[in-house]
């Protein structure tokens, strides 16, 4: 008899900040085959699912039911019962106004395997993030978490809170899904007993980059929250702790916090270059333009990998060229002792970080990181030698153009750029809505394959109401050949100078529009 595997990993999401996920979850869902979601969950956490998975949206919130609890705890059933390993992924924690308990309790009870993984829940997250302690030495050293769903003023019901109780608490309350009774829980509190002049904030959309916090008190903040216009998602956080965040504030003070940015990298090179911007505060979507696939037939590179004793210089113009090749060695059963008489050469520091991974050390890296630098700096030394130039299977010729006036120069393919069919719908339809900041172009070839890609009411708003940013001056022309205008060019031609570029230009302008009267 056949045992069945399927099980259900009831996985905290955490609070909205993709990068709050902990290292079980990030690992659960990159071999899971079935992922049920809430709609909260952020689009990058799902990028870590398979692509085979079956994502299921299933997420609740005030007004809007996608699919009834018990559907999903059926739904949960079916799949596990199917054999496969299914990851439940709920906002916050599980366990804490998740119903969590009752979707494991469903579980056990037909006979399904189920675990548990914790997750940061809101009222840790989106407090620490909106810069206030839920608790304090000198102000609180007792904290509740309550749910602010139900009317404070309607008649006992089952599971009805004690208003008096919490009114006389005397710690920090930290009130969920409090935002649409806002104006009676505040009143409430005050008519039971807690002082009008109890500092409390609410929070909305917290630790992501739209997050914003309205500070007051017991007694004004409903017509503060009003006055800004919060809704849900929100956060209600009563008490002295309330105080601390002019001090503790960080989240806000972030350079790009709020800018919303597009990355279209390839999948592998966009996932590591976005976690700089999201360190940095900024809301990252992520929608490459092109696709990195190995090659289609390997004969050329193994014959030429064959013949490396024949040249004096091996090449390499991207990370992806040496992880190629060096992979490819290492398929037809040599190591890098194979390159033990060739001078190495890479176009930049994060391609000669990627020789270093293979502890490999570049012998020339030029000042400047493009083609025409680097045919600059290999000039002086591989005159009248031979010279192999690992690349992909196309771009721009420019490298082998310049060395070849001076050396005997031959290419190979190590892989495959291909153009990705459509942008990620989402991504698509927030440039169409010109509801972004930035668009970030990498090479030549990006630019060219997203233009390709947007209608062309979407082009239009690209360059103006979304600005552009590019890695270097090759690229920039690129994109203004289209009909595109650059707001911000890297002065050092790798992603860390791309993203200081932005951050200079955020920074500028928002110190012209303090500066307005």
């Amino acid at each position: 008899m056949a045992v069945n595997r399927g099980i259900v990993y009831l996985v905290g999401a955490g609070p909205g900040d993709p990068g709050l996920l902990t290292r079980r979850g990030e690992a659960l869902l990159k071999v899971a085959e079935v992922v049920v979601y809430d709609h909260l969950a952020s689009s990058r956490l799902l990028d870590l699912a398979p692509k085979t998975a079956l994502l299921i949206c299933a997420g609740k919130s005030i007004g809007h039911n996608t699919m009834p609890q018990g559907a999903i705890n059926e739904l949960l059933v079916e799949h596990a019962k199917a054999g496969r390993t299914v990851v439940r992924l709920k906002g916050g924690d599980p366990y804490v106004f998740g119903r969590g308990a009752e979707e494991a309790e469903y579980l056990r009870d037909s006979g399904v395997a189920f675990q548990v993984v914790p997750g940061v829940t809101a009222a840790v997250g989106v407090t620490a993030y909106a810069g206030v302690p839920v608790t304090h030495r000198d102000a609180s050293s007792a904290v509740a978490f309550v749910t602010g769903h139900n009317d404070p003023d309607a008649s006992a019901s089952h599971g009805r809170l004690d208003w008096a109780a919490l009114a006389s608490f005397p710690g920090t309350l930290v009130i969920y899904m409090g935002v649409t009774r806002l104006e009676s829980i505040c009143k409430t509190l005050v008519r039971l007993g807690k002082p009008a002049t109890t500092p409390a904030a609410l929070v909305e959309a917290g630790t992501l980059p739209r997050q914003r916090t309205v500070s007051g008190t017991l007694a004004d903040l409903h017509r503060r929250v009003a006055e800004e216009g919060l809704g849900p998602p929100a956060l209600l956080v009563v008490g002295d702790v309330v105080s601390r965040r002019p001090a503790l504030r960080w989240f806000e003070n972030l350079p790009l916090f709020g800018q919303r940015i597009v990355v279209t990298r390839p999948v592998g090179e966009a996932e590591s270059s976005s976690a700089i911007l999201e360190s940095y505060g900024a809301e990252v979507l992520i929608a490459p333009t092109v696709e990195i696939q190995p090659l289609e037939s390997y004969e050329e590179l193994d014959r030429t990998i064959g013949r490396l004793a024949e040249f004096r210089w091996l090449v390499f113009t991207s990370a992806n060229g040496v992880e190629g090749f060096l992979e490819r060695l290492n398929v037809l059963g040599r190591d890098v002792r194979a390159l033990g008489h060739l001078k190495l050469a890479a176009i930049g520091p994060a391609t000669a970080g990627a020789l270093g991974r293979f502890h490999l050390k570049a012998d020339l890296v030029p000042r400047s990181f493009r083609s025409e630098d680097l045919a600059e700096a290999l000039g002086p030394v591989v005159g009248g030698g031979r010279v192999l130039l690992a690349r992909a299977d196309r771009g721009r010729t420019v490298l082998k153009d310049e060395l070849e006036k001076i050396a005997d120069v031959e290419q190979v393919a190590v892989y495959r750029n291909t153009d990705a069919d459509a942008l990620p719908t989402a991504v698509a339809a927030r440039i169409e809505q010109g509801s972004l900041d930035w668009i970030t172009l990498t090479s030549s070839a990006i630019t060219e394959r997203l233009h390709s890609l947007l209608t062309e009411s979407a082009r239009s708003r690209v360059g103006r109401e979304i600005r552009l940013a590019s890695l270097s001056p090759v690229t920039s022309e690129t994109a203004r050949r289209l009909g595109w205008n650059v707001a911000a060019e890297a002065k050092v031609y790798t992603w860390g100078g791309l993203v200081d570029a932005i951050v200079e230009a955020v920074a500028t302008e928002r110190t012209n529009t303090s500066a307005q009267p």
